[in-house]
């Protein structure tokens, strides 16, 4: 198929990291590390949280959930990143780039509607406890879940779909190791105003009424937490929702920086280094954040684990 003058692409190029043989082999080492690092951690609080009655709470309801999503989506980034390091090849065909597509931005919809989900469960937790079991009740846990998959999957979808339609026809170098929406337009011979309508509706629904719901909750736990005389239960309090406030103030962040801000000039560089953290180092670093400073999943872990470790 031909638009103008010019041929269709059929495969794209993607800008790799550096060239230099020892910075090389360090990228393989390190990237290696971070996807077997997730993919354990990931699977270990899956399993304990299965296994382990005393972690069947909304909380970690919830945390299953995004331990799994960020094995599927840490796996389908890392292992092509891998790939590409490993065997020196940048290029990635039309269809792989709109799944990959597909499923980056499945997961960062899914990730985003999940920490709201869990902001809006620390905030019955904390400032409705004696109703928090009735609140958070099974049925309203499986709906919120079922809502983060379907509305996720359908933005996701719909994304794809509206890029398909787009005609490539040159350049077809992304500068960038992922497809992401803002680099595929950048590369567009067809008019994409569709597309960025949509990505204008999206950014509104999952950034900005995403963080405001989230926001909103923590803003009442912190003024819950300040009412509380005990001094033990104020830290008790800011323990439990510090690590999801932190996971949350990384994301939006990053996400921010890649989807607002132009991807021009020095910014092209930049970009990979922001693409590396809501990517790959912020669902490693979600398995230190939830086991370290939670006790209750440490002692699922020493539980699992054999009595020799």
């Amino acid at each position: 198929m031909a638009a103008g003058n010019h041929t269709a692409v059929a495969e794209f190029v993607l800008e790799g990291f550096s060239e230099d043989l020892w910075l090389w082999g360090l990228l393989i080492a390190l990237f290696l590390l971070l996807y077997l690092t997730a993919l354990a951690g990931k699977s270990l609080i899956v399993a304990a949280i299965s296994l382990s009655p005393g972690l069947h709470a909304p909380m970690y309801f919830f945390l299953a959930k995004l331990a799994i999503l960020d094995i599927v989506c840490t796996s389908m980034i890392l292992l092509k990143l891998l790939e590409s390091l490993v065997v020196w090849v940048d290029i990635i065909s039309c269809g792989g780039c709109l799944a990959q597509l597909f499923f980056l931005t499945w997961f960062l919809g899914a990730e985003l509607l999940l920490l709201t989900a869990m902001a809006f469960d620390c905030y019955v937790a904390i400032c409705w406890p004696l109703c928090y079991s009735t609140i958070m009740s099974r049925p309203l846990c499986a709906l919120l879940a079922s809502a983060v998959w379907t509305v996720s999957v359908i933005n996701a979808s719909v994304h794809m779909g509206l890029m398909a339609q787009l005609t490539f026809c040159g350049p077809n170098h992304i500068w960038d190791f992922l497809c992401e929406i803002p680099m595929l337009l950048l590369l567009s011979c067809s008019p994409a105003a569709l597309n960025k309508v949509m990505i204008i509706i999206a950014a509104v629904c999952f950034g900005m009424v995403n963080f405001l719901l989230t926001l909103a909750s923590y803003s009442c736990i912190v003024a819950s937490v300040l009412h509380k005389r005990s001094a033990e239960g104020k830290r008790r309090a800011f323990s439990t929702c510090s690590s999801n406030l932190l996971v949350v103030t990384l994301y939006y962040s990053t996400i921010t920086y890649t989807y607002i801000l132009p991807g021009s000039g020095t910014s092209m560089e930049k970009s990979k280094v922001v693409a590396v953290l809501y990517t790959v180092v912020s669902p490693a670093l979600n398995l230190l954040i939830y086991t370290l400073r939670n006790k209750d999943v440490k002692a699922a872990f020493r539980k699992l684990a054999p009595s020799s470790w």
